[in-house]
């Protein structure tokens, strides 16, 4: 189901099984928190963010209120896809999804540049999305 989104029907056909005793084992595993959810996966272009950045990014510092104000502004944003904070260096890991070049000089001024203590801020434009996410 994780692969393909199948509804249960779906599933049942493909492993051998009925449509009830498959929905039944389905809703266990939401029931146990195994499924956590359905989800959309919507076309970047057609709602006018095809260019997909990723970003390391760094804090000058670590303390609570920098990680937690950091963290809180950019999961607000709308053209923040995924936002992981990581081991090591760099601190972070940011997806981001916008119209175009333009767009991204803008989002990184005014959103991400703007919040206290940025150390360091790594673009990658991505040429060919070979396996997408989730």
């Amino acid at each position: 189901m994780s692969a393909s989104g199948d509804r249960p029907g779906g599933v049942a056909q493909r492993v051998g099984l009925t449509t009830g005793p498959c929905l039944r084992r389905v809703r266990r595993l939401e029931a146990d928190g195994v499924i956590r959810g359905y989800r959309a996966v919507v076309d970047p272009a057609s709602v006018g963010r095809s260019f997909e950045v990723l970003i390391d990014l760094s804090l000058e510092a670590q303390d609570a209120e920098t990680v937690e104000r950091f963290e809180e502004t950019l999961a607000q944003a709308e053209e923040v896809l995924e936002l992981r904070r990581l081991f090591g260096s760099p601190d972070y890991f940011v997806r981001v999804a916008v119209a175009d070049l333009s767009a991204y000089e803008t989002f990184l001024s005014q959103r991400v540049m703007t919040i206290p203590r940025i150390k360091n801020v790594t673009s990658h434009f991505t040429m060919k999305t070979v396996k997408p996410g989730p």
